[in-house]
């Protein structure tokens, strides 16, 4: 479902040579209407989900230049964009060794974390993670951004 909905608000705004569109949020509906698709529960995940957890469709994917990709972007309230930038991984080097750190978050809080992104900064923070990383204490102000 989410792929068909994505697809099609890009179909709907992209000609070949451009690098960059804007969409408003209130699309996403129109299309699911006109797909004749459930509309997702929160209009927020689908979006969420493309620009943090999963690639876009490949049909969106092969239309960027070799060394680029597409990318969602914020572009004001409830408007997005279509934007093509420069592919930026981090990636591990193999030659740096691995630092082992123990798991110290508390077992009570690992019964009851699920397996999502919250959980996984429950336990970036109990180790200390970014901390070691950057070599300076680190606090954590918010897990949560409105976007609305």
């Amino acid at each position: 479902m989410y792929d068909s909905i994505i697809l099609n608000i890009f179909r709907n705004h992209y000609t070949k040579g451009l690098n960059n569109f804007e969409f408003n949020r209130s699309e996403i509906k129109e299309v699911a209407n006109e797909l004749k698709v459930n509309l997702p529960k929160n209009l927020g995940d689908l979006l969420y989900s493309y620009r943090f957890r999963r690639p876009l469709p490949i049909e969106i994917r092969e239309t960027a230049p070799s060394g680029y990709e597409w990318t969602i972007e914020l572009s004001g309230k409830a408007i997005y964009r279509f934007c093509l930038s420069k592919i930026n991984r981090i990636i591990p080097r193999p030659d740096l060794m691995k630092i082992k750190i123990p798991d110290s978050t508390p077992e009570i809080i690992k019964k009851y974390t699920s397996g999502d992104e919250q959980a996984l900064l429950t336990k970036v923070r109990y180790n200390r993670l970014i901390d070691i990383f950057l070599g300076l204490t680190t606090y954590s102000l918010q897990n949560h951004l409105r976007t609305t």
